[in-house]
Parts: structure tokens; sequence; C-alpha cells
């Protein structure tokens, strides 16, 4: 285009007669053609040589200095553009046989590549896509090979729409303090699990849907903590119902924000005191736990006594019903059952026989005999 432009303009400068910009002498033509005197040594022109006209060695400088006519340019003028005595071309496109040019090929081959390329679309298995037109809604992809307009007639957004997303809230270790329904704080944090139902509504509805499911998040979780005690939200089943809580309350608000957004879960990962009170709190859950133990112990010991005295009913029920049938008998074996359990724990026996002394001091007796056995003591031993 600058080749174009500098020639056109010279060749109105021929036309219009005026000076050429390579020299001082007169742009209408040859002077020795123009019936005029030659000019004088003083007047001949100086400057660089006309680039447009072939030097000669030899030839008449008047010559090489004029300015170039109409027949002089295109007389040097090549499929490329105007040549330059002496210097060499820039790069240049080959030409077909016949010298046709490359250029019509190389437009419809950008043009076939862009046709490509933004008018077919694979969507995977998990995904779908959006079509807009000039930014306007107008059909969603399912999976496969799509076709579509052009761009930028009609513009296609592609998203996974079974991943599940994962949120965590708060970021890293931030501390996120809630109030619970006993008026105490709990530095809370969780998971929430969400994935896309309704790609159009996702697309449109929101703004930004990611900080929407934060926000309705930490909403809801607030609210349902507020309902629960400290000890319920501590507590395994406490925290079980508050998640679930928390899920139902989420999806309420975001189908009626129209947010095309399924939450699948909310998962409480930390429950703890705020930072201030640590140390105190830790205290009193010790003492809970404490307290906790001696209750299950006293429960066993419990547990022990009742099984006990179920054994000892059954037993007695089962000797009341011998003791039916047979008094007598049932009455003496009791007696001598007794009698056996009180005497077998005491030093002492006692013999009902006649003739016989009914007290024998066995303990006694015993150490005596054992000294006769072994002989007097030895004295200084």
């Amino acid at each position: 285009m600058e080749r174009l432009g500098g020639l056109m303009e010279r060749i109105a400068l021929a036309m219009a007669g005026k000076r050429s910009p390579w020299g001082k002498g007169p742009s209408g033509g040859d002077d020795e053609d123009s019936g005029g005197e030659k000019p004088s040594a003083e007047d001949q022109p100086k400057g660089p040589r006309n680039p447009w006209l072939p030097g000669s060695g030899g030839g008449d400088e008047e010559r090489r200095r004029r300015s170039a006519s109409i027949e002089d340019i295109f007389r040097h003028r090549g499929p490329e553009g105007p040549r330059r005595e002496g210097g060499g071309g820039g790069f240049r496109l080959p030409y077909l046989p016949g010298g046709k040019s490359w250029f019509p090929f190389a437009i419809g081959a950008l043009v076939l590549l862009w046709l490509v390329f933004t008018s077919i679309h694979q969507v995977g298995p998990k995904e779908k896509g959006i079509v807009t037109t000039f930014g306007k809604y107008t059909r969603t992809l399912t999976p496969g090979l799509n076709y579509t307009l052009p761009w930028p007639f009609q513009n296609v957004a592609v998203e996974n729409v079974s991943e599940f997303r994962i949120d965590q809230i708060p970021q890293g270790s931030e501390e996120r303090l809630m109030l619970t329904g006993d008026k105490n704080l709990v530095d809370l944090s969780y998971v929430v699990r969400w994935n896309i139902k309704d790609l159009k509504r996702y697309e449109f509805q929101l703004s930004d849907p990611q900080g929407t499911v934060d926000e309705v998040a930490e909403a809801a979780m607030r609210a349902s903590v507020a309902e629960e005690s400290l000890n319920s939200i501590f507590s395994g089943a406490g925290r079980a119902d508050t998640e679930n809580a928390v899920k139902t309350r989420m999806q309420q608000v975001l189908d009626g924000y129209r947010s095309g957004i399924a939450v699948q879960g909310v998962q409480i990962k930390k429950t703890d005191p705020p930072t201030e009170v640590m140390d105190a709190f830790k205290d009193v859950t010790a003492a809970q736990q404490d307290a906790q133990g001696y209750v299950n112990q006293a429960e066993g010991v419990a547990q022990q006594v009742l099984a006990g005295a179920q054994g000892d009913a059954t037993a007695f029920d089962k000797v009341y019903a011998q003791y039916k049938l047979a008094p007598e008998v049932t009455r003496r074996r009791m007696y001598y059952e007794t009698m056996e359990r009180v005497l077998s724990k005491t030093d002492k026996v006692v013999i009902e026989a006649p003739g016989v002394n009914s007290y024998l001091p066995l303990p006694q007796i015993k150490p005596r005999a054992n000294d006769a056995v072994t002989g007097p003591t030895p004295q200084g031993q």
C-alpha cells in the first residue's frame, strides 16, 4: 500500500507539471525535447539522482537528474510496483502458473478455518453449552457434536453440570463466630457441595453464582445455629440436625432466586469455642467428661446389683416351688445350708451329741497340738 500511494503521488505530480521531489529541475519532461534553451551550469539541477530513471555511466547529468515522466514510471514498473536501480526487492509470494496470485486462496483458507473453529462445538458427556445470538439466549447444547452460526453471530459457553463444586467457608484459618440459641459463641467452619441443575438460569439469572452460594450458606448456617444450644452443636446428633436444616434452608432460598443450583450437602468440619475462652472451655469440658464418667460408672454398678437381685429372685422362686412340694424336707435343707454358710466364716465348732462337750475351742487346741509334736522351744532362741 505504501508503494502504491507513493506511485500515485508521483503520477499526480508529473501530470500537474510540478517539481519532482527528487531534484530541482522542471518536471514537465526532457529539457531537450521541450524546445527551450539548455540551462547554464549554474542552473544545472543539483541533488540526488532520480531513482526511477536508469543510470548509464557516462550519460548526460541533466538527463539522469531530471524528473520522471509518466512513461518512465510505467516503463520501470514491475508486477510488484516500481523498480529501483540497483536495489533488491523484499519478501514476495510466489506466483501460480499463468501469473495468478496466491492471495485469494489464502483468504479462502482463513475463512474456512474461521467457519470450522467457530461453528463446530464438541460438548463432553458431563457438560452442556449455552448458545447466545448477539448476547441473547438462543438454545442449550447437549453432549455430542453441535453446530452453530460462526462467531461473532453466535457464541457458545460450555459448563460442567455434573461436577460437584466444593466451597470451604470460611477460607483458610479465619475465625467465624456464630451465636447459639443459649447465647453462646461458637467458631464454625463448614463445607458446601453443590452443582448446576439448570444451566440457562445459572448463566443468566445470577451475576455472581459463586458469591451467592457462599452468602446464602452463611445466612442459613447462622439461622440454624441460633435454634440450637451449644451442647447440641458440639454433639454428633445435634450437628447432623443442623447440617440438614442448613441444606434445606439454602435450597429454598436458591430456588426462590431461580438460580439453577442444587445443594447436595453441608458438612460441619469444626466447632470450637472462641479463642479468648478456649482454656476455660477446656476446663469445663474436662469437668463434664469426668462427671459423665462417674455417672457411667454408677450406672454400671447399678446394673450389676440389679442383675444379682434378679438372679436371687429367680433362685428363690425355684426353691419356693420345691418347698410347696415337700415343705419339711425343704425346710431342713435350707437350715443346713444356712448354718453351713454362717459357721464357715467363724473359728468355733458346736457339736450336738450325747456325752460330748458341746463346745470345742478348736483354734486354741490346734496350736497346742502342734507344740506337742515339735517339742518345747529351746531357751535363748
